[in-house]
């Protein structure tokens, strides 16, 4: 894990807020969703990406049920029958 250098407090109601740099060099802009997992003693934010329940492909996604499920998978269960 490569250190920046940054230090941020955490305000009043929880919130940092990320340097300008940081969202540049992730291409995050206002009203993306970020991911937020932990690791041992880390906190870690990954920008968030639909992607298929089954094969975790990102494109040709189809929402059913608030899950997203790619157009082949779709076609393999419907072949399943």
């Amino acid at each position: 894990m490569k250190s920046i250098g940054i230090v941020r407090k955490v305000d009043d109601l929880g919130r940092i807020v990320l340097p300008i740099e940081l969202r540049r060099t992730f291409d995050l802009a206002v009203k993306d969703s970020i991911e937020i997992y932990t690791e041992d003693d880390k906190i870690i934010l990954k920008k968030y990406q639909r992607k298929c329940i089954f094969c975790g492909a990102t494109e040709n996604l189809v929402d059913y049920k608030d899950k997203s499920i790619c157009t082949n998978c779709i076609s393999e269960i419907k072949g399943a029958k």
